[in-house]
């Protein structure tokens, strides 16, 4: 593997992992208060044309690690716009037995 490939994959990761400390934390805390609704809604956005951009080039790196960040942001812009009844039958089917 070559330097660009890692740094690469590093940014990757890095990239997708950043949404899981955010997105446990409401599973575990029902709690979305504090989420700003405009950000996510940018940022699911931006992984759509990313993600899109990734098929249509055939870059399968730029697909997989952008797909997955839509996906884990939609959930956590999802949990942002579901009332407060269905937040806990999500989380609860995640975690059962959590918060």
């Amino acid at each position: 593997m070559n330097i660009v490939m890692l740094i690469g994959a590093v940014a990757a990761i890095l990239s997708t992992t950043s949404f899981m400390p955010q997105a446990v934390k409401i599973i575990r805390t029902r709690d979305t208060s504090a989420i700003s609704t405009g950000m996510y809604v940018v940022t699911v956005l931006g992984f759509v044309f990313w993600t899109t951009y990734g098929v249509l080039s055939e870059a399968w790196p730029v697909t997989a690690s952008n797909g997955i960040c839509l996906l884990l942001s939609l959930f956590i812009l999802t949990m942002k716009l579901l009332p407060q009844r269905e937040k806990e039958k999500v989380a609860d089917a995640v975690e059962p037995g959590g918060g």
